[in-house]
């Protein structure tokens, strides 16, 4: 696995609609680069796999009419699909190619929402939580199998504490979270006291969901990360808000307007039943105690 996939996806996106407002069809634009309508279904949707060139890029901006300016932004994309993140050098047998696209996103966020009703989400938990999420997942891996899965986590909780250029961490958890003990008490009452102390960093806010306030929309929502990126230099290429739904074997990125929507509407909806942040970390710190021998 090579290259970005964020570019490649902002790419595909922006020659997409270029070739939908001139009208062209898909088997035209392809003949003109000599690729089949399937490589170019690819190219617009930003998939790993159809070789991007200059030279198909130039062809295709000067056939859908885009302005000079734009061209040459979308040629200079083509340069950064062949950057691999750092995440490519070591990592990329581990990492689901779905998943590959989520770090790219989370590498460029300036904001993160997470909706989260059983697990604590990944940018926040600690080694031994995630060593207790590796061997969930592989139960049947030896020990040194799951040390490079470590170092990857390792590597993405650095996101949260970079001092030039920090995300804005906005957490929900649904207080199921502290009662699931993922690894065992020790495990859990460390997780809980690191949340409890993470919560005090500017960038990062975490609120509990408590189990009294009974319905409330997030249990239809289920589990969901929204994240928001900065604006590009060239306005229309600034990548729109995600929302990523992982499942156990794969993962969806809402993208469209009315997806958007939806999910803020589910967390105006989770914010105004969640505690607020001293309140959330009293009952932190509260689950943390009752996990003492």
């Amino acid at each position: 696995m090579t290259g970005s996939a964020v570019p490649r996806r902002m790419l595909g996106r922006e020659l997409k609609k270029l070739r939908e407002q001139c009208g062209m069809a898909v088997v035209v634009a392809a003949e003109a680069i000599e690729a089949s309508p399937q490589t170019l279904w690819r190219i617009e949707s930003g998939q790993q796999g159809p070789k991007l060139k200059e030279l198909y890029v130039r062809v295709l901006c000067e056939m859908y009419g885009a302005p000079a300016d734009l061209t040459e932004a979308l040629v200079g994309l083509v340069a950064e699909t062949k950057k691999p993140g750092w995440w490519h050098s070591n990592f990329a047998d581990l990492i689901p190619a779905h998943f590959d696209l989520f770090i790219g996103f989370e590498e460029i966020a300036t904001r993160i929402t997470s909706f989260q009703l059983t697990m604590v989400p990944g940018l926040l938990q600690t080694p031994a939580y995630r060593r207790a999420v590796a061997w969930m997942e592989f139960p049947n891996h030896p020990s040194s199998a799951l040390e490079p899965m470590l170092e990857l986590h390792r590597h993405r909780v650095t996101r949260l504490e970079n001092a030039v250029d920090p995300v804005e961490f906005r957490v929900f958890l649904s207080e199921s979270v502290l009662d699931h003990q993922v690894g065992g008490a020790g495990v859990m009452r460390e997780q809980l006291e690191h949340l409890a102390n993470v919560g005090w960093a500017p960038n990062v806010s975490i609120r509990i969901v408590p189990h009294r306030v009974g319905s409330h929309l997030g249990l239809l929502a289920g589990s969901f990360v929204l994240m928001e990126f900065p604006s590009h230099k060239t306005s229309r290429l600034t990548e729109p808000p995600v929302v990523y739904v992982q499942g156990y074997t794969g993962a969806l990125y809402l993208d469209q307007e009315f997806e958007i929507n939806r999910y803020r509407y589910a967390l105006t909806q989770i914010d105004r039943v969640a505690l607020d942040e001293d309140k959330s970390r009293d009952l932190l710190l509260k689950a943390a105690r009752e996990y003492l021998p």
